[in-house]
């Protein structure tokens, strides 16, 4: 047997033990996948396992939890998404994209909304108005820094930020004033996904994309909210030929990064990478075996210990929109559907023919805070509403006592 025989027969040998310590019991030492990056394990369900294809989406068992509305459709703007969350000052903020028709046409300017308990919630109001004609803002998040509420938004040439013109702006709350700043340059060329996190270093760290859909990161903004410094992590195709798109990031309880992207090649699955300096460089993507619809997704780590995803995880379409529950932050053992009403009360559908953008119902473009004991989850239905729903901690918790 020759050197390369031998070579790959060691290879397959370690692998196999590698796979025998993923399905190990849960009391039984597992290797880290940071450690192993290769692995495709992110979802082992109690009752399917680690098939994504044996799950019934619709049968899947409903959480309980109570649920608003922040804005319906109207006649002139339809189009509502990208929900950001904030708590700041004794109450709830969120804001959204709001535009005509579909997304990311001209005039698509930034709207918000507060709330004292996240389910009544005031009347609308403009945060950014259309901008310069032939342009649209994108909302991007909600900071939160140095007692700070800072809205983020991606001014782009319409009618798509692909390609065109891309600037990442802020604007400031005035807590006297109860209004916002003019906007400002942010970087040049970036359209992130979600508002920065600290690192274990104290730096603000976010993801964001080019005009070329490449994906990097930018680490900074402690001595002000433009010193940024970009690291590279893919390019639009990545090696594998996944398509990383809206990358999401948290850290691990030893400081090390889970990268998890949406795959716009439509393999039905999502994407993951590690790293273990920082975010100054990353591990090669992997193609998991949690499922989803090539939507946007939202993972929150609670105060009780768990990370809870928010995603469209039926590959078919955006609907139902579930919660998945992980104990370590790497495989997730629970998933259940959100208690979204089938109808809603007062909507002005854009055409009542169709649901929105798409041929059937949808749910999707959650973000998620936790404040008060409880989860506050906000989505977009059709495109044309934002809403919310609210879950208890306990009832998070309460997945585990069977």
């Amino acid at each position: 047997m020759n050197a390369i025989l031998l070579r790959s027969c060691f290879v397959l040998f370690v692998l196999s033990l590698y796979g025998s310590f993923l399905h190990a019991e849960d009391n039984q030492v597992q290797p880290d996948p940071v450690e192993a990056p290769e692995s495709t394990l992110m979802l082992d369900l109690p009752e399917t396992g680690m098939d994504p294809t044996a799950i019934d989406f619709q049968a899947l068992p409903k959480i309980k939890g109570k649920h608003g509305v922040v804005s319906l459709g109207d006649e002139e703007w339809n189009f509502r998404l990208h929900n950001y969350l904030a708590f700041h000052d004794g109450k709830y903020f969120c804001f959204w994209s709001h535009g005509p028709v579909v997304e990311d046409k001209a005039r698509q300017h930034l709207q918000y909304s507060t709330s004292l308990d996240g389910l009544n919630w005031e009347e609308p109001r403009v945060l950014l108005g259309p901008p310069k004609e032939g342009y649209g803002y994108i909302a991007r998040g909600l900071w939160v820094r140095d007692n700070q509420l800072i809205a983020l938004a991606s001014l782009y040439e319409a009618p798509s930020f692909n390609g065109g013109d891309l600037e990442l702006v802020a604007s400031i709350w005035d807590i006297d004033k109860q209004s916002w700043s003019e906007p400002q340059l942010i970087f040049d060329d970036a359209l992130n996904n979600f508002p920065p996190k600290k690192l274990a270093t104290g730096e603000w760290m976010m993801s964001k994309r080019s005009a070329k859909r490449d994906v990097s990161i930018l680490i900074g903004g402690v001595k002000a909210i433009d010193d940024w410094k970009e690291f590279p992590l893919s390019t639009y195709k990545a090696d594998g030929g996944g398509k990383p798109e809206e990358p999401f990031w948290w850290k691990l309880p030893d400081d090390n990064l889970v990268g998890l992207f949406r795959d716009n090649s439509r393999s039905g699955r999502l994407l993951r990478a590690f790293s273990t300096d920082n975010g100054r460089s990353w591990t090669k993507m992997t193609k998991t075996n949690f499922p989803d619809a090539t939507s946007k997704f939202h993972v929150t780590h609670t105060s009780n210990g768990y990370w809870v995803m928010f995603s469209n995880p039926n590959p078919k379409q955006r609907n139902p929109l579930c919660m998945s529950v992980s104990r370590d932050g790497l495989v997730f053992d629970r998933m259940v559907r959100l208690p979204v009403p089938e109808e809603l009360e007062n909507a002005k559908w854009a055409d009542s023919s169709r649901f929105g953008s798409t041929r059937y119902e949808s749910w999707q473009y959650p973000h998620s805070i936790e404040q008060n004991g409880s989860v506050l989850v906000a989505f977009s239905r059709r495109k044309q509403t934002v809403e919310v729903i609210q879950i208890d901690l306990d009832d998070i918790a309460g997945l585990y006592l069977d």
